[in-house]
């Protein structure tokens, strides 16, 4: 079963001591591009988390976030007083170089000031660390399920338009014998003009009779149509399906109905293309969406 590449997923794991929370988007891209925003005390397993990422998601634009707030007293913030007395200082000297006069509002800018909020010096052991990818974990299965639902969607709106095309191919028997009359009377339209004007040589004349007998048969193009469109079907719902091996497919249904196109010789036909080229085109907008 097809996925889509967008989703989101998050989960929140709160203990005694930390809350780790952990929350994933993911749009349409086609190789993977990871967004990994950690905290300082999760970088030395940043590569494992990137890869554990990379298995399950494959491919997509992946924004992760992974957030750790200490729930502990003993483990809160503490502020950096002589920094926060620098920044003072200096923004105090600022306000008076350029004559700003009444204002006072200074602690709230000094502590969005670079490391004048710092986290007390905690360690971390493996059991912890093991805890937050335990939680990545689950948020990837939330995603990953969020991507199959959708893909699930994708899947039935794709079936219904490949099933439209060969509805449309159907259509194509109705006009068959008509336009094989015209173009049979226009071949011998082509023969009378022939024998009343003797200049035209013969070689010109094989051309003319070998051109619209090429025309005529379309047999080959819409056998090979429908087999494309079953092979679709089959890898749409196939475990092992992606939207790449679907986009080669779906490219090989456009050449036929192209074919059938520049083929047809014929107004109604012509109608019918123009209504299958509309349901590959909505097809393919959908396809870049998939995993």
């Amino acid at each position: 079963m097809i996925k889509s590449m967008t989703g989101y997923g998050k989960h929140v794991a709160d203990s005694e001591n930390r809350k780790v929370t952990v929350e994933i988007r993911a749009l349409n891209s086609k190789q993977l591009d990871l967004n990994l925003r950690l905290p300082q005390l999760m970088k030395e397993r940043e590569i494992e988390i990137r890869k554990q990422i990379g298995v399950v998601l494959q491919r997509g634009k992946i924004d992760v976030s992974i957030e750790i707030e200490q729930n502990s007293l003993e483990l809160k913030s503490v502020i950096n007083i002589d920094l926060a007395k620098h920044y003072y200082a200096e923004l105090k000297m600022l306000s008076e170089a350029i004559n700003q006069e009444n204002f006072n509002d200074y602690l709230s800018i000094i502590l969005k000031m670079p490391e004048v909020l710092v986290e007390k010096e905690s360690n971390v052991n493996d059991e912890e660390l093991d805890s937050v990818t335990e939680c990545l974990n689950y948020a990837l299965i939330a995603i990953d399920q969020f991507r199959t639902n959708e893909g699930t969607v994708l899947a039935e709106d794709i079936g219904i338009r490949i099933s439209n095309i060969l509805n449309h191919l159907t259509e194509v028997d109705k006009y068959e014998n008509q336009r094989i009359i015209n173009i049979k009377n226009r071949i011998a339209g082509n023969i009378s003009k022939f024998w009343q004007d003797p200049s035209t040589d013969n070689n010109r004349f094989e051309q003319e009779i070998i051109y619209y007998i090429e025309k005529l048969d379309i047999t080959e193009e819409k056998v090979r149509l429908k087999n494309n469109c079953d092979y679709f079907l089959e890898n749409l719902n196939n475990d092992e399906s992606s939207g790449k091996k679907l986009g080669f497919i779906a490219q090989e249904i456009g050449r036929e109905i192209n074919t059938l196109g520049s083929k047809a010789n014929d107004s109604d036909l012509q109608r019918i293309v123009v209504l299958m080229k509309d349901e590959l085109e909505k097809i393919k907008e959908q396809l870049f969406n998939i995993l």
